[in-house]
C-alpha cells in the first residue's frame, strides 16, 4: 500500500509482519561465480567505514505497466545497463531507503522495523508517481540477500547497511511518469557513519540554501532532497563543520533538519522536542522510535514548531542542555556546537557541552538492535 499520511504509515508499521520464511520464497538466487575471497572479505570487515564496500550479491525486480512487479531475483553484484534516455537520468524519478542488519550474539540476524522502511519507501513513491513496491517483496528481498551474503554481516558494533531503491528505467524523454521501473537492493558492511564515532559534531546553520520547500518533496526520501543539501554541506565542510542545520524555506526562522538526519532538543527541565513534521521534513524511523521510547519512560516528548531564535536564546540561558541528531546510519549523534550568522548578519557560535541524554538514547536503541536489552514493541525482525 501507499500510505496517505505519516499517521497511517506509523499505524500500518505496527501490524505483525509475515515471517522471513514466508516472504523469502519469492526470490530466486543466482550465485556470484567470482565472490570475494575469505581474505578480501576479512580485510573489509576489519575496517568497513561507511558505504565504501559492497557484498557479493544484490536484489532486484522490475515493474512494467503491463505486468506490475515481477522477476524477483538475487544476482551477482555489479553494474547494470541503463539507456541514456532512461527517465531517471532526466527527471529524477527515484526513491530509496536505508536500514541495517545486526548480528546477535547467538549468530542470528535481525533488522530494525523493516516494515516502516517498506511503507516509507511507498510513501515516498506516492509523491513521485512511482508504483508501490509490495511490503512482502521488500521483506523478501532483505531476507534473501542477507541470507545469501551472511558472511558480510560484521560483528557488533558493526552492521550490514542495506540500500533499497527504485528508479524509472523507461527510455523516454516526455515529461510523465515512466512505464518501467527497477527495484534494487545492495548491501554494504558498515562501521561508524561519522569518522570520530560518538564524538559531538559541529553544525553550520544554513540561511542561504534550503533542502525543501512547502509543497515540495521534503517528506520523501528521494535523491533530489539530498542533492539540494550538497552545496551548503560542501561549503560548511570547507570551514571545518561536520553537518548543516537547515531552516524552513518559507521564512528561514524555524528548524527543519540536518542534511541527512532529524534533530532533537533536550531542555534542562527534562523536556524533549523535535521539529513538527510539516511536509518539508523526512519522517525518520529512528526519530519515531526515539519519541516512543521517551513516552515509555514518562518523558515529556513532543513535536513542535521550533523557532531558531528561541532555541538560540534558550541555549544561551542554559534552558537547553543538549541537542542531538538521529538517523539510521549514525543512530544518534550528539551536537557539540551551532555556528552561523543571525538575522542581522552577526556571526555566532554556541557550545553545547552535555550529551547525557543522547548517549542514553543511543545505548537503548543499539541495545534493542543488537538484542542485548528487551524489545518491548517487537521492533526487531528476524531474518535467519
Amino acid at each position: 500500500m501507499i500510505p496517505e499520511s505519516v499517521e497511517q504509515m506509523e499505524a500500518e508499521s505496527r501490524r505483525p509482519a509475515p515471517s522471513a520464511a514466508e516472504v523469502v520464497t519469492a526470490y530466486r538466487v543466482e550465485e556470484n561465480p567470482h565472490p570475494a575471497s575469505v581474505q578480501e572479505r576479512a580485510k573489509v570487515l576489519a575496517n568497513p567505514g561507511f558505504g565504501v564496500y559492497f557484498s557479493d550479491h544484490m536484489g532486484r525486480a522490475t515493474w512494467t505497466a503491463e505486468e506490475g512487479w515481477g522477476d524477483y531475483r538475487v544476482v551477482p553484484y555489479g553494474p547494470t545497463a541503463l539507456d541514456p534516455a532512461g527517465a531517471v537520468l532526466h527527471y529524477g524519478q527515484e526513491v530509496f531507503e536505508g536500514l541495517k542488519v545486526y548480528r546477535h550474539e547467538d549468530g542470528s540476524f535481525w533488522t530494525f522495523r523493516p516494515t516502516y522502511n517498506a511503507l516509507r519507501m511507498n510513501y515516498s513513491s506516492g509523491r513521485l508517481a512511482i508504483p508501490e513496491f509490495p511490503v512482502e517483496a521488500f521483506l523478501g528481498s532483505i531476507t534473501a540477500l542477507t541470507r545469501q551474503d551472511a558472511a558480510w554481516v560484521p560483528d557488533k558494533p558493526g552492521s550490514l547497511y542495506l540500500r533499497p531503491f527504485v528508479f524509472a528505467s523507461e527510455s523516454f524523454l516526455g515529461v510523465r511518469s515512466a512505464q518501467r521501473f527497477e527495484y534494487f537492493l545492495i548491501a554494504s558492511p558498515s562501521g561508524a557513519y561519522f569518522p570520530n564515532g560518538f564524538q559531538p559534531i559541529n553544525l553550520w546553520v544554513e540561511r542561504d540554501y534550503h533542502r525543501a520547500g512547502p509543497g515540495g518533496m521534503g517528506a520523501a526520501k528521494t535523491g533530489g532532497n539530498y542533492a539540494a543539501s550538497l552545496l551548503p554541506k560542501l561549503r560548511a565542510a570547507r570551514e571545518g563543520y561536520d553537518e548543516v542545520l537547515f531552516l524552513d524555506a518559507a521564512t528561514s526562522t524555524t528548524i527543519d533538519e540536518l542534511g541527512g538526519m532529524n534533530v532533537f532538543i533536550v531542555y534542562r527541565d527534562g523536556r524533549l522536542r523535535t521539529p513538527r513534521l510539516t511536509g518539508n521534513i523526512l519522517p525518520g524511523n529512528t526519530r519515531s522510535s526515539i519519541l516512543q521510547l521517551a513516552h515509555d519512560a514518562g518523558v515529556d516528548a513532543a513535536e513542535e514548531t521550533l523557532v531558531f531564535d528561541d532555541v538560540v536564546a534558550d541555549i544561551r540561558s542554559g534552558a537547553i542542555s543538549e541537542m542531538f541528531a538521529c538517523g539510521t546510519a549514525a543512530v544518534v549523534t550528539s551536537i557539540g556546537s551551532l555556528s552561523g550568522t543571525d538575522a542581522n548578519g552577526q556571526e555566532f557560535r554556541l557550545e553545547l557541552k552535555d550529551s547525557t541524554v543522547a548517549k542514553r538514547v543511543y545505548d537503548t536503541l543499539t541495545g534493542i538492535q543488537y538484542g542485548t536489552i528487551a524489545d518491548p514493541h517487537n521492533w526487531m525482525y528476524r531474518i535467519d
